[in-house]
């Protein structure tokens, strides 16, 4: 069973950038079953573009959380600040285990 990266990707207005930010760092506070670690990005060459990139247990963890939902919590951060985001999902193939050896 592999992981799975799911990446949520839209444009975001100057003006709502420190309010999707708050947003994001309130409702990560505690992790949704299923999510190994979840990341939010801006773009260094275009920072209008923003990316919520979430790493899950695996594609039934997936799975479960999109039966359980009506709309994602990711989604509807980005739909609170005027964006709609595309959605990606990968299948990690090769994770890199190094920061698990760095703990000798």
């Amino acid at each position: 069973m592999s992981m799975v990266m799911t990446i949520l990707e839209a444009h975001v207005s100057n003006e709502h950038w420190q309010r999707f930010e708050q947003v994001f760092n309130e409702a990560t506070k505690e992790l949704d079953p299923g999510i190994v670690q979840t990341f939010l990005l801006q773009s260094e060459a275009d920072p209008t573009l923003w990316r919520i990139v979430t790493i899950w247990q695996s594609r039934q963890a997936l799975a479960s959380m999109r039966q359980s939902v009506v709309t994602p919590r990711g989604v509807l951060m980005f739909r609170g600040v005027g964006a709609e985001p595309m959605l990606s999902v990968f299948d990690i193939i090769s994770p890199n285990a190094a920061n698990d050896s760095r703990s000798n």
